[in-house]
Parts: C-alpha cells; structure tokens; sequence
C-alpha cells in the first residue's frame, strides 16, 4: 500500500509558515494521519486490501486493490472509520498538557464537523451513499447525489471566497473539497456505470 500527500497539501504549509503557524500546521497533518489510520484500520477489520492512501487538506482519499468486490457494508464501516479515530483522538487529548491539547482539540473538532458534511467526497457523503448502496440501490437516486453534491459544495465555496482574506486556510480546504466533487459529478457517468454493476450484484 502506498501512502502519498495531495500536492494542495503545499499552499497550506505555505500558508502557515507565513503566518508563523508552522508547528500548528503539524498538529493538523498529525490530525489527517491519525484520522486516516481509522478508515485503514476499518479496511483491514473489513478484510479489504487498500491500493493506496493519498492525505489531503481535509482527510484522505483510498483506493481500493479490487472496488468490485467491496460490499456495501465494508464501505460503511471504512467511511465511519475516519470520524471515530477523530472522536477517539479528541477523547485522548484531555490527557495531553492543556495548550497541546487546546490546539489540537480545536483542529479535530474541525476536522470532524467537515468531514461529516454529507457530500461526496467526505465522510458524510461516504457513509450516505453506503446507506444508498443498502437501502435504496437506484442508479437515478446515485446521480442525483452526485448532482447535490456538486451544488453544494460549489456553494460553500463561494461563501467561503466572500471572506476571503481572513479565511484563506478554510479556503484551500473547500476549493479542494469543490475539485474532488467536480471530478466526482463530472465522471459521474462512468461511476454510475460502475456502481450500477456493483447494485446488480448487492441486490
């Protein structure tokens, strides 16, 4: 298995290093790596064999070796398994020296409120298509998600860019979130195509 970081990982160290918040940007790779290890760990208690893990500003993306074979409840528990390390990691932080923990605590908490945003491609939009997969598997009900998806994140972009440029960092996070939901809706056919052979096979 392969671990990479996103390229737009780079702005943000930038970021930090101009605004003399390096050691701060450490705590938040720190933050996506041990939130990371818990859809890793959930892979492996799933038995689903990971092709490569890329860590980017607001978590990670995973491939799979064979997507084909992975079933709908496999791909719950590994959605769900990013949040929990979260809420583990936040519980573990009251036990680690006060300003260490403040910082820390106030980066998973962000960490976690983005992730379970449910559209593709967070957390929350993993887990609801999962729950898709399980109880409604309708190719019409997946495009229209992905549609969803889209609007919203390109929606929370451009409330983002209207506080620009006190919100830079917050900035890069939902620019990349908007890319990858782009990338999403735009191969959305190929997906559909995909996940329709994947429903076939649940139902």
């Amino acid at each position: 298995m392969k671990i990479k970081l996103h390229l737009l990982c780079i702005p943000l160290v930038f970021v930090m290093i101009l605004s003399g918040q390096l050691a701060y940007y450490a705590i938040i790779l720190f933050s996506l790596l041990w939130h990371e290890a818990g859809h890793l760990i959930a892979a492996l208690l799933c038995g689903v064999k990971v092709k490569s893990c890329v860590i980017t500003p607001y978590g990670g993306e995973i491939q799979f070796e064979n997507p084909a074979v992975v079933q709908a409840s496999s791909l719950l528990w590994i959605a769900l398994g990013g949040p929990i390390a979260t809420i583990i990691g936040i519980g573990l932080a009251f036990f680690m020296p006060e300003l260490l923990a403040t910082r820390l605590i106030s980066v998973q908490l962000v960490l976690l409120a983005v992730n379970i945003v449910p559209i593709i491609p967070l957390d929350g939009g993993r887990i609801f298509l999962a729950w898709l997969f399980l109880h409604h598997p309708k190719a019409q009900l997946v495009e229209s998600y992905y549609w969803l998806s889209f609007i919203v994140s390109t929606i929370l972009l451009f409330i983002t860019l209207l506080f620009l440029p006190q919100s830079i960092f917050l900035a890069i996070i939902i620019l990349f979130i908007w890319l990858q939901a782009w990338k999403e809706w735009r191969y959305r056919k190929y997906r559909i195509a995909f996940e329709k052979y994947v429903m076939n096979r649940l139902t």
